[in-house]
């Protein structure tokens, strides 16, 4: 419970997808503004939010929102809980408690966007203030233009663009205080929201892999920058090592900026160390590029942006869905992925790419199919990144992989995991193969799978297609598109 007097108004800062005390620009304006703050989460019903958030998500949420009011407390403040609408809830709460403001951090998805444009209208006639500031990128939409005024659609010039603009200044202290207010405000509890997995638990063992929450995404950006970041372009794209920053799910919950996280990689730039760290800091812009595609094309979690791919045949099939969504495919680094993913709620970048081709040019099932799996399936599921990367790797995107280029998964295996490492992790079935057999088992003698245990079709599957014939059917109907 949050407490206010009643002789002063208080102002609400509505938590979104900023769920951090540190460079939060919305938040810091609300304290500045010398008003008691209640900070307020809401989570919207999937009934009313077409893009709630999936299994795995949700997992995180419940674990950061419990973070986050951990923090507050330190600060003398603590996080109020509602669910609804939002235009409901803070109709509801502007009303409560006669707030005299309102403020929050923009985002860039169609139904926020629809949420901020009511409620602006909303708050308008009780005579309540209403400010959304940004914060969640680094540069607002509108910020980045071609000369003509138009947005990018090819990442390089913007990436350009974008480092233009920078030095940027540096992000402000974190706060030290947030005044809280007397009277009692009604709120749910985190545990009313049964955001957790109950029956089965697939998230056993989850919190000795990740740490949501503000403190965490600092204890992993830290070390990274200390221990990894120097190497970062030569190792980003081997699964096998621990070689990425795993930032993704505390840049989509807003648990640290990316412009602290930006300012902290630049200065720790050193001698020899300056094409691995700005490969790193590419990444943040990419995460700007996708943003911003969502911001001026809403369509894109739905539709190809590249039209003529609305008429592509695609097949819908349910058995071979299911055979990749379990790591069942046949194929060791496409299985791999999938089972970290359902393991961890994590997949590694390279390894993404290779099972979302695989999915949308193998196998030629839609990718929508693949997005909605990973929505449910990841710890930072974003519907900006995840649209604009599944369009990518599917060829129908903006600056997309062609879709005549089709990943072959033996051959990404022997690039990007040569000694098996990460195929032996998330596929035990095959983890005494010798090297030259991992990614291909189908290819070793029968004496020598049977040494080993391995019974292909039985405890580890064929391959659900070949690579060579699909390969040719598929760009056998890109052409028939085509013309």
């Amino acid at each position: 419970m949050t407490r206010y007097k009643k002789s002063i108004r208080p102002v609400i800062h509505w938590f979104r997808k900023d769920l951090r005390l540190t460079d939060n620009p919305a938040l810091s304006s609300a304290a500045e503004s010398g008003h008691p703050i209640l900070a307020v989460y809401i989570l919207e019903d999937g009934d009313s939010d077409p893009w709630a958030p999936g299994g795995a998500s949700r997992w995180w949420l419940h674990h950061s929102l419990k973070a986050l009011d951990q923090s507050l407390k330190t600060l003398g403040n603590s996080l109020i809980l509602r669910r609804g609408r939002p235009q409901e809830v803070l109709r509801e709460l502007v009303t409560e408690t006669s707030a005299a403001a309102v403020y929050c951090t923009s985002l860039t998805e169609p139904h926020a966007l629809k949420i901020d444009s009511e409620l602006k209208h909303i708050l308008n006639e009780l005579g309540t203030g209403f400010r959304a500031l940004d914060g969640n990128l680094i540069f607002p939409p509108e910020s980045i233009a071609t000369k003509n005024g138009e947005p990018f659609k090819v990442f390089t010039p913007f990436y350009k663009a974008c480092l233009k603009k920078f030095p940027l200044p540096a992000p402000p202290p974190a706060l030290k205080r947030l005044q809280c207010h007397e009277k009692t405000v009604k709120s749910d509890s985190l545990e009313q929201w049964n955001l957790l997995p109950t029956k089965p638990d697939w998230s056993t063992g989850w919190l000795d892999i990740w740490t949501p929450g503000e403190q965490g995404a600092l204890s992993r950006l830290d070390p990274f920058l200390e221990q990894s970041a120097a190497k970062y372009g030569m190792r980003r794209d081997r699964p096998g090592v621990a070689g990425t920053s795993r930032l993704s799910p505390h840049f989509h919950f807003g648990e640290i900026s990316p412009l602290l996280c930006w300012h902290r990689a630049s200065s720790n730039i050193r001698p020899g160390t300056e094409k691995n760290i700005d490969s790193f800091l590419r990444q943040i812009i990419w995460r700007e590029f996708s943003h911003h595609l969502l911001y001026h094309f809403p369509a894109f979690p739905e539709k190809p942006f590249r039209q003529e791919f609305e008429h592509f045949p695609w097949e819908r099939n349910e058995e071979a869905l299911r055979r990749w969504q379990r790591g069942l495919t046949g194929y060791p680094i496409v299985d791999a992925g999938m089972r970290e993913l359902w393991m961890t709620g994590w997949m590694h970048n390279r390894v993404r790419m290779v099972a979302a081709s695989f999915l949308v040019k193998h196998l030629l099932v839609p990718w929508q199919d693949g997005a909605a799996w990973f929505w449910d399936t990841l710890v930072d599921a974003d519907l900006a990144n995840n649209s604009v990367s599944w369009q990518w790797v599917a060829g129908c995107g903006v600056d997309a992989a062609p879709f005549f280029r089709i990943f072959n998964p033996v051959l990404q295996g022997r690039k990007f995991d040569p000694d098996g490492t990460y195929v032996r992790l998330w596929v035990p079935e095959l983890a005494n193969l010798p090297n030259k057999y991992i990614h291909e088992p189908w290819t070793a003698s029968e004496k020598i799978l049977e040494n080993l245990d391995i019974f292909l079709g039985k405890n580890y599957p064929l391959p659900v297609v070949d690579h060579s014939k699909a390969q040719n059917q598929a760009l056998s109907m890109f052409k028939k598109l085509r013309n």
